[in-house]
C-alpha cells in the first residue's frame, strides 16, 4: 500500500511538472517579462504598479521565499506558488493583487518595490540568493513618447533573448495598455546576435577598476584574467568577477597600483554575453584615477536652449584639461530671478570618467538627441530626469564641483546666435574658443547648417585656431563667406605681441576707404589671441560682396606703435 502511494504521488508531480524534490533555478529560467513602473493616466490596467514573471525552463518553481528588489528596497513573496513551464504571474502589491487576479494569476506582496516612471533596476532573486534576472529599464525602452507618459506596460519581445535591453522591449501595443497574466502582445522572435560592447571603466580605488559593458555578459568568460590586458606596465588583474545584480560590470583587481596624472587602456578579449555573441571590436576603454576639479578644468561648450517643438534642451561640455575628473563630483544649475542657483543636476549618480579631450553632454531624451542632430560618439550622452531650465531667450547655466565651488559658467543670449540667423529653433549655441572666456558673446555663435546646426558630443563646427605663425597680425582666411554653412564663415584676425600692456584698435573698410566696422577700440591684448569679424557692418547689416581693407594698430604706454593693413575677401553666393 505505502509503495502505490508512493507511486500515485510520483505521478501526480510529473504530470503537474513540480519537481518532487527542490530543485534550485538557475539564471533566466525564469524572466521579468513585463514592467508597469508608470500606471497614470489609466488607459485599462488597474492603477497600481506590476511586474510579470515568465518561467521559460521546463520544470516548474515554487516563489516562496523568493526575492523582488529595487536595488534599494527588497520584499519577498511569502506564500507558496508554482510557476509552471511557459506560464506567467503577476507581482505586485498587497492592495492590488484582487485588481490584477481579474487578468491572470497573481501574487499580492507587502512592501512591493515602487518601480521609477523614467527608469531604474528591478531584479528577481531565488532563496539561494541566485539573481535569476535583472532589468534596468528606460523611458525611452517605449520607443513611443506618448506611450512613455503613463498608463502602458513595456513588453519584453523575446523572452529567450533575456539579456537584451532597448532592441528587445516596447510598449505595449494592447488595446488595454498591458497583457498582465497572459503572452505579451509584442511577443516574437528577436534574437539576440549583437556583440556586447565595452563601454568604459571607472575606478574603485587605485588597484581595483570596474569595465562597464553595454549587456550583462556570461560569468565563466568574464572571470578568466586572460580576457584583460592593461598598458602602461599593468598587465594582467590577478582577479576578475562579474557584479550582481545585472552583471554588466566586471571587478578586475590590478598587480600595481594607478598613478594619478597617468592614462590607462584596458583592452578586452573573448568575453561573451548570455547569447554566446564575443565581444568584437568595440573592446578598448581608458582607465585612470580621477580627481577633483578645478576652475575651467571643464568648460560649457555648446547649447541647445531653444529646441524645435517637442525637442529637448542640451548642455555640452568639455575637458579642457590633462586632469580625470568624475562626472559623479559635477552638477549642473541654472539661476533664478534672485541670482541663486536652482534646478540643480547631478551629471551621473554613478562613477563616470571624464577623460581630457572628451565631451559630455545631458539631457533629458538621449533617443530626441540622437534623432535629430549627427551624434558622432552616443555613448557620451547622459540621459538624465531632468536639466536646468534653459529659456528660450537668456538664461545661465552653472557647472558646480560637489563643494558646490563654481567650475564654470555662461549666462547666455540669444542675441550671441549669428546675425543672419532667420529661426533659432533647433540651432546650438556653440563656443569658439576653449581658451577664451566663457561669458565673452564675440567667443559664441550658431552651429553651422551643414553640422545639422548642432555637433553634441564631438568638436564644434565653429571651432576657431590658435595656431599662431609667429608674425604680430594674420588674417585668416583671407577669403572667407559669412553662410554659416560651417566653412570660412568668419575672418579671423590673430595676433602676437612680444610683451604685456598693448592696446590694440582694428576698423574694418570697404574698396573706397568707407569705415564700415570699428572691431575692436582701445582693447587691452593679451600675448596673443584673435578677433572675430562676421562680415557685418556696425548696425549688424550684411556687406556686400568684395575687398575689404583690415586696418590694424597696436601700441603701448611708452609710445611703441605699428600699423598694419591687409586685405580681406567677403565672398559669397552670386543671387
Amino acid at each position: 500500500m505505502i509503495n502505490l502511494r508512493l507511486s500515485a504521488i510520483a505521478v501526480l508531480f510529473a504530470y503537474t511538472c513540480i519537481p518532487l524534490f527542490g530543485q534550485t533555478p538557475a539564471p533566466y529560467n525564469v524572466v521579468i517579462d513585463e514592467i508597469f513602473p508608470d500606471p497614470s493616466p489609466a488607459v485599462g490596467l488597474p492603477g497600481a504598479e506590476f511586474i510579470e514573471l515568465k518561467n521559460v525552463s521546463s520544470v516548474a518553481y515554487d516563489l516562496h521565499n523568493w526575492r523582488i528588489s529595487n536595488g534599494s528596497s527588497t520584499t519577498t513573496i511569502k506564500s507558496t506558488y508554482f510557476l509552471e513551464p511557459d506560464s506567467f504571474v503577476v507581482i505586485c502589491s498587497a492592495s492590488a493583487s484582487t485588481d490584477y487576479s481579474a487578468f491572470g494569476p497573481a501574487i499580492g506582496i507587502s512592501g512591493f518595490p515602487s518601480l521609477d516612471n523614467t527608469g531604474g533596476i528591478i531584479y528577481l532573486q531565488s532563496p539561494e540568493g541566485i539573481t535569476i534576472h535583472a532589468v534596468a529599464y528606460n523611458k525611452s525602452w517605449y520607443q513611443n513618447d506618448v506611450k512613455s507618459s503613463g498608463g502602458w506596460s513595456l513588453e519584453m519581445k523575446d523572452t529567450r533573448n533575456p539579456c537584451s535591453g532597448y532592441n528587445n522591449w516596447s510598449s505595449s501595443i494592447d488595446p488595454a495598455g498591458g497583457t498582465p497574466g497572459k503572452k505579451n502582445s509584442v511577443d516574437g522572435i528577436n534574437k539576440d546576435e549583437q556583440s556586447p560592447v565595452l563601454l568604459r571603466t571607472y575606478t574603485i580605488d587605485s588597484t581595483t577598476v570596474i569595465a562597464v559593458f553595454d549587456e550583462p555578459v556570461d560569468s565563466l568568460h568574464a572571470s578568466s584574467t586572460d580576457n584583460y590586458l592593461f598598458d602602461n606596465n599593468i598587465g594582467t588583474p590577478l582577479s576578475a568577477s562579474g557584479r550582481p545584480p545585472l552583471f554588466n560590470e566586471v571587478e578586475l583587481k590590478l598587480p600595481d597600483q594607478l598613478q594619478y596624472g597617468e592614462l590607462y587602456q584596458l583592452t578586452v578579449n573573448n568575453v561573451t554575453d548570455c547569447a554566446g555573441n564575443t565581444i568584437g571590436a568595440e573592446n578598448i576603454a581608458k582607465a585612470g584615477m580621477p580627481v577633483a576639479p578645478q576652475r575651467s578644468d571643464i568648460i560649457i561648450n555648446e547649447i541647445l536652449f531653444n529646441p524645435i517643438p517637442n525637442g529637448y534642451d542640451y548642455v555640452e561640455f568639455y575637458n579642457r584639461s590633462d586632469k580625470i575628473i568624475d562626472c559623479k563630483q559635477l552638477w549642473a544649475a541654472a539661476r533664478n530671478i534672485t541670482g541663486g542657483l536652482n534646478d540643480l543636476s547631478r551629471l551621473s549618480s554613478l562613477p563616470l570618467l571624464f577623460f581630457p579631450g572628451e565631451y559630455y553632454v545631458i539631457t533629458e531624451n538621449a533617443l530626441w538627441l540622437n534623432q535629430n542632430y549627427q551624434v558622432k560618439n552616443p555613448k557620451k550622452i547622459i540621459e538624465l530626469s531632468s536639466i536646468p531650465s534653459l529659456p528660450d531667450d537668456h538664461g545661465d547655466i552653472v557647472l558646480l564641483d560637489q563643494a558646490g565651488n563654481i567650475i564654470d559658467e555662461v549666462q547666455y543670449d540669444h542675441k550671441w546666435h549669428f546675425a543672419l540667423v532667420n529661426n533659432e529653433e533647433g540651432v546650438a549655441l556653440e563656443r569658439i574658443d576653449y581658451n577664451k572666456p566663457s561669458q565673452d558673446p564675440a567667443n559664441w555663435t550658431s552651429a553651422a547648417s551643414t553640422a545639422g546646426f548642432g555637433t553634441p558630443t564631438y568638436q564644434n563646427s565653429e571651432l576657431a585656431s590658435n595656431t599662431q605663425s609667429g608674425r604680430e597680425i594674420t588674417i585668416s582666411p583671407e577669403i572667407f563667406s559669412p553662410d554659416n554653412d560651417g566653412f570660412e564663415d568668419f575672418c579671423f584676425i590673430n595676433y602676437q605681441v612680444p610683451e604685456p600692456g598693448y592696446v590694440g584698435n582694428i576698423t574694418i573698410f570697404d574698396a573706397a576707404g568707407r569705415p564700415v566696422r570699428y572691431l575692436a577700440n582701445n582693447v587691452i591684448l593679451g600675448l596673443n589671441g584673435n578677433f572675430r569679424w562676421d562680415g557685418l557692418d556696425d548696425n549688424q547689416k550684411k556687406l556686400p560682396i568684395g575687398i575689404y581693407v583690415v586696418m590694424t594698430e597696436i601700441f603701448n604706454l611708452r609710445g611703441d606703435t605699428k600699423k598694419f593693413k591687409q586685405a580681406v575677401v567677403l565672398g559669397g553666393r552670386l543671387n
